[in-house]
């Protein structure tokens, strides 16, 4: 009789524990896909990865490309629930269109620079690309990529762009851009300084940062999309990106935050 009011009771206690687990695990757990500009593959990476130390049941999958594509992507239904662009134009025009909820938030400026894997690009300008040693200059796609048109327009301020055209490769993003100089499909490219200080090419070659007085800011912004907006793990991590831990991420790989003087 003893032994089986024992079973009965510790059988009792194993189900009071598990029903305190399934109030304490799941209860907050959430689930959003990020679309994210190609320019914070790292640093992105860095934020998510801290944001889940503290809700660690949540799911966020981040997607990278250009913006441009992105942008297409979530007007014609895609599942995003933020978009990270590298223009702010992309998220105010879907704003403009209703697939927003809420507005548009600034969260940093970008640079672009010169980067080369088997040159010291520190030590070069634009006008080194005119070097007939280099046969291949690679930049983001113009026609989609912030980073490409900024590149372009830097070229064109120079007066380099018709000479320099002839040479130039086009990545799909500024991550693939990148690849092409990396794996020596390029000799030279322009690129985010983000990806330029990254651990994975930081050790390669060098950069020389382009001024910023030959090319449009690149002022980024992100939105919460229409589909996420009573989504409480997306209103978080857009909050979360205002605190002192993200930010630090998004200084430590070069980006300028809102309300700072851009590091001439």
């Amino acid at each position: 009789m003893s032994i089986r009011f024992s079973a009965i009771a510790a059988f009792a206690g194993l189900l009071a524990l598990a029903g305190s687990l399934t109030l304490t695990a799941p209860a907050h757990a959430g689930k959003i896909t990020i679309a994210a500009a190609a320019d914070l593959k790292f640093a992105m990476d860095e934020i998510v990865a801290a944001f889940k130390q503290d809700s660690p049941g949540d799911e966020i999958e981040v997607v990278y490309g250009s913006s441009g594509k992105a942008h297409t992507q979530i007007q014609q239904g895609a599942p995003y629930d933020l978009f990270f662009s590298a223009d702010i134009a992309f998220p105010r025009e879907l704003i403009k269109a209703g697939l927003a909820a809420g507005g548009v938030r600034p969260y940093a400026v970008g640079r672009i620079v010169l980067w080369s894997a088997s040159m010291d690009a520190a030590k070069m300008t634009l006008e080194s690309l005119l070097d007939p040693k280099i046969a291949h200059v690679a930049i983001a796609n113009p026609a989609h990529a912030p980073y490409g048109r900024r590149a372009e327009e830097a070229l064109r301020a120079s007066g380099l762009w018709e000479k320099i055209e002839p040479k130039l490769v086009y990545g799909e993003n500024i991550s693939q851009t990148a690849q092409f100089v990396q794996t020596g499909n390029a000799q030279a490219g322009i690129i985010a300084l983000s990806l330029a200080i990254s651990p994975a090419l930081a050790a390669k070659g060098g950069y020389w940062i382009i001024p910023d007085k030959l090319h449009e800011p690149l002022e980024q912004g992100f939105v919460v999309t229409k589909r996420a907006a009573d989504n409480p793990l997306a209103a978080r991590f857009a909050s979360y990106m205002d605190s002192e831990p993200a930010r630090a991420v998004m200084k430590k790989f070069g980006f300028t935050l809102p309300g700072e003087d851009i590091d001439r």
